[in-house]
């Protein structure tokens, strides 16, 4: 409630991509003050043994974590494991650094609880994030979204995917293959059948050749189409991939509170928040269903509050993330989601 009344409307004063970098440069020196992390897991850390759970052969301390796109470049992993996060994604990261969309890029929408961007997959590159993975002292389960630089033409992408991923091998826990974001040129052409079975072959054939082969996870966007979602359903069953995450942004625009007129003067972006609860969690239900119960389903998408999380429990997700909710909620929100689903 303080963060609310008070701290967010003057954040909310200033561009969101500055805020988000002042963000990260104030925690990363308060988490430097001695006993400051210990202080920051007092407040937000989590302790509900009953919220555990084991998948992928991995135990998650609790089922909500953050979203790919807030620490891209894998630079606040130890600090934001002390907010309570039962894990986390960083990426989406390329080969090459690249940086990404001009700006401004990054727009709030206060009347929806949402925020739209075309970011563009900025990062620094996988190699920088690897090292700061390897120097990490949290235990925190880590994911790595991993995409294709935006000059790397689709009918190499799967080379991009393949780079990723040996790269981050050794650092992560899971993988999460993104060609779902609506900012890069042509990425979501990915989605299409034929390109995408062989693109998850591919990193299933360089997966198995591991000692201990990682989890793979597929991330789709809101706006593919029944039959399109079949074709997903068919592609994770052939490909025998461990689980999808529904979903990333969208690029619908229906039925939002802000006008019009602000809306086209943002432009072209991925909308995130509240308005998507629905559609993702539509999507997490229907391919629960045709899936079964073996298949892992990450559910993201207008999460602010236990009601939220819980609903896409129910639809068939086993783990949820946050992202936008984080912006809106503050650092609270996985101790308040997670003590209330422990009630």
């Amino acid at each position: 409630m303080f963060y609310k009344l008070l701290i967010r409307p003057v954040l909310f004063l200033f561009a969101p991509e500055q805020i988000h970098h002042f963000t990260f440069a104030f925690i990363k020196f308060f988490c430097q003050i001695p006993l400051a992390k210990t202080l920051l897991k007092g407040l937000y850390g989590v302790k509900k043994p009953h919220l555990h759970k084991k998948l992928m052969g991995l135990d998650f301390p609790n089922p909500i974590g953050l979203a790919a796109g807030f620490d891209k470049d894998a630079k606040l992993v130890d600090e934001l494991a002390c907010l309570g996060f039962g894990f986390i994604e960083i990426g989406t990261l390329t080969p090459q650094p690249q940086d990404g969309n001009p700006q401004p890029r990054l727009f709030r929408l206060p009347k929806d609880q949402a925020l739209i961007n075309r970011m563009g997959f900025n990062n620094g590159g996988v190699t920088a994030a690897v090292q700061r993975l390897k120097n990490r002292k949290s235990s925190v389960i880590i994911g790595g979204n991993i995409g294709k630089n935006k000059i790397t033409p689709n009918e190499e992408a799967v080379n991009d995917y393949v780079k990723n991923f040996e790269a981050l091998y050794e650092v992560v826990d899971y993988f999460v293959v993104n060609v779902s974001s609506p900012n890069t040129p042509n990425l979501r052409q990915l989605q299409e059948k034929e390109p995408l079975q062989h693109l998850l072959q591919t990193l299933q054939h360089h997966n198995q050749q591991k000692p201990q082969p990682k989890p793979i996870l597929l991330k789709i966007a809101p706006d593919l189409t029944t039959n399109q979602l079949d074709d997903i359903v068919e592609i994770v069953q052939t490909t025998r991939i461990q689980g999808i995450i529904a979903t990333n942004t969208t690029i619908n625009r229906n039925n939002l509170n802000t006008s019009n007129e602000e809306l086209t003067a943002i432009g072209a972006g991925g909308l995130s928040g509240k308005p998507l609860k629905n559609a993702a969690t539509e999507i997490i239900r229907y391919l629960r269903n045709k899936l079964g119960k073996d298949v892992v389903m990450i559910g993201v998408g207008g999460i602010f509050t236990a009601a939220d999380a819980q609903e896409k429990l129910q639809a068939g997700a086993d783990l949820v993330q946050v992202y936008t909710g984080f912006i809106y909620e503050g650092a609270g929100i996985v101790k308040n989601i997670c003590n209330r689903l422990a009630n």
